[in-house]
């Protein structure tokens, strides 16, 4: 099925009912309990034309300057080989973006790593968006992560590193001179999956073929087996990771 074009407002900007009323209130909750937007005069939003990153840009236009301090916002997209499979089209994204009236800045790697896996991947990604962050004059960079991907990483980082560390909500990357946000961590997955489908935006999954294998998906599996011995597991994780987590954490 092709993805939709976006040439009317409707569906990309509020007022919501239902499940985009309880996103906008969770990402409203966390901007500022976490004082998100302390500082900030220009933001960018990673995006990659996915379901996470698409939500949270609707979410950020629909709140920046409504109850919440204003900014200016430019989303930036990084495709080829680093783009985690998505194989959304630029056209999508900036018909997307000229709706909601947002810069979209596209940018390809300079080369590709070899091989090709999850970590290298990322870091590769978040040096192009930090690096052009910085030329636009943006302080800050945010990220379209929710509840579910911070509970993934707590549990790696645990399992793994022995490390009982999740994603920071605020996290000031020195080196890059740029200060990451997550304004999504309260939302969980399957309420931006049906904000997504009522919205119209939701596209084929991830086909990334590392990502498909990748520990993360594995720790997902892990998740979903402990919820069925003990299923407020994912909000329990969440209230203590953010209570007595550690600040040093395995970012993807």
């Amino acid at each position: 099925m092709p993805l939709p074009v976006f040439s009317e407002r409707e569906g990309l900007s509020p007022p919501w009912t239902g499940v985009g009323k309880r996103i906008e209130s969770k990402v409203r909750r966390a901007l500022f309990e976490f004082g998100l937007l302390e500082g900030v005069e220009h933001l960018a939003v990673a995006v990659s034309g996915g379901k996470d990153s698409v939500t949270l840009l609707l979410m950020l236009k629909a709140i920046l300057g409504r109850g919440a301090p204003d900014c200016r916002v430019s989303a930036l997209f990084v495709g080829g080989d680093y783009s985690c499979g998505a194989g959304v089209s630029r056209s999508y994204l900036t018909g997307i973006c000229e709706v909601v009236e947002v810069e979209l800045i596209c940018m390809e790697p300079p080369k590709r790593v070899e091989p090709l896996e999850c970590y290298s991947c990322s870091r590769t990604r978040r040096s192009l968006l930090f690096d052009k962050a910085k030329e636009l004059g943006a302080t800050a960079v945010a990220f379209g992560h929710h509840r579910d991907d911070y509970i993934q990483t707590l549990l790696m980082n645990m399992l793994h590193k022995g490390e009982f560390a999740g994603m920071l909500p605020k996290l000031p990357m020195v080196h890059y001179g740029i200060t990451i946000l997550r304004p999504m961590l309260l939302v969980e997955e399957e309420e931006v999956r049906q904000f997504a489908r009522q919205q119209g935006f939701a596209r084929v999954m991830c086909q990334c073929p590392v990502g498909q294998t990748s520990l993360r998906r594995k720790t997902e599996e892990l998740l979903q087996k402990l919820e069925e011995q003990f299923p407020a597991a994912r909000d329990n994780l969440l209230q203590c990771g953010l209570l007595y987590g550690s600040t040093k954490a395995l970012e993807p």
